[in-house]
């Protein structure tokens, strides 16, 4: 891995934290709309992941996988648009948080709340792919609570079946909401239920984001050769609650701070600074743009409009 990309992956590392940060305290200060689920902990997982996938792939994010949407190019004022209800989101002010956030001229489908009915709607992008020969991947990410639930068995099963070009994600951040994961499964090891599908599976650290772009890259180019679909586990931690409202006092303190030592940011920034990649002042300079920007992002979106009332039935399904 060149020190280019190194460097790449960590600036998009810095740049979603820095976002996610400022949303938080948006929310403390009641200035935003909509709820607020925070990603800390995962940058590694939503950036690392979101490197791997070529131009022309898909993908369909979660609500911890700011770093990909960003990635996918997805600008900082969009997003925060949408945070602010306001008509510049993606939603144009129809859902004001991360949920809502498709763009398919990005390759973005649009994230599907309802966890883990994303995994066969991109299955179904997948087989279009697989139908009309086009060497392209489709991607997206679950927690460990959905892999408890019937889409994810039957997504897995057929995308193995039919060796699709479909890549998963599964995001083991410890905690379904407030059930721990010892509660939710007899078997623990996620990527072992995924390769009972007939899936290529990897577990990985996921507060490490080389060894995620690694493993995330190797199976966007096994499924871009037609060698079927992989599932990657990412274990990493839920560093806040489900969301800004929720305290997540039933997490045991000891374990935070045991996973706050493996914070993904700081590890990358200490071993960047170790084999000489780069400078701290280097460093410095990536933190002070990246709040450059957020701090201009924000401004432009509480500047933009809210969307026009007698919109509000456009582009409404049902």
């Amino acid at each position: 891995m060149d020190s280019e990309l190194r460097i790449s992956l960590h600036a998009w590392m810095v740049l979603t934290r820095t976002f996610d940060d400022a949303m938080v305290n948006l929310w403390k200060q009641g200035r935003g709309l909509g709820g607020t689920f925070s990603e800390r902990g995962h940058e590694a997982i939503s950036v690392g992941a979101g490197m791997a996938l070529g131009p022309d792939d898909v993908v369909a994010p979660m609500h911890r996988d700011l770093g990909t949407y960003l990635l996918r190019g997805m600008s900082p004022e969009r997003i925060f648009g949408n945070l602010l209800g306001k008509a510049t989101g993606p939603s144009r002010g129809r859902d004001a948080n991360l949920h809502g956030m498709g763009d398919l001229s990005l390759g973005i489908i649009g994230y599907v709340s309802h966890i883990p009915q994303a995994l066969p709607t991109t299955l179904g992008a997948a087989m279009a792919f697989r139908y009309r020969g086009e060497p392209r991947v489709a991607m997206t990410f679950v927690g460990d609570g959905g892999t408890c639930s019937g889409g994810f068995h039957e997504t897995l099963n057929m995308a193995a079946l039919y060796r699709a070009p479909f890549v998963l994600v599964i995001e083991n951040n410890q905690y379904a909401y407030s059930t721990p994961l010892e509660q939710e499964m007899a078997v623990t090891d996620l990527a072992a239920r995924a390769a009972s599908y007939g899936l290529a599976t990897e577990r990985v650290d996921g507060n490490d984001v080389e060894a995620v772009y690694r493993a995330v890259s190797a199976a966007v180019d096994r499924a871009r050769r037609g060698d079927g679909p992989s599932a990657i586990e990412a274990v990493t931690m839920r560093m806040l609650g489900h969301a800004i409202h929720d305290g997540a006092e039933y997490v045991p303190r000891e374990l935070l701070e045991e996973w706050e030592g493996r914070d993904p940011i700081e590890r990358h920034r200490r071993a960047l600074m170790a084999d000489g990649v780069v400078t701290a002042e280097d460093l410095d300079r990536m933190q002070r743009v990246a709040r450059e920007r957020i701090t201009e992002a924000i401004a432009a979106a509480e500047a933009a409009p809210f969307p026009d009332p007698s919109t509000v039935t456009e582009g409404v399904y049902a």
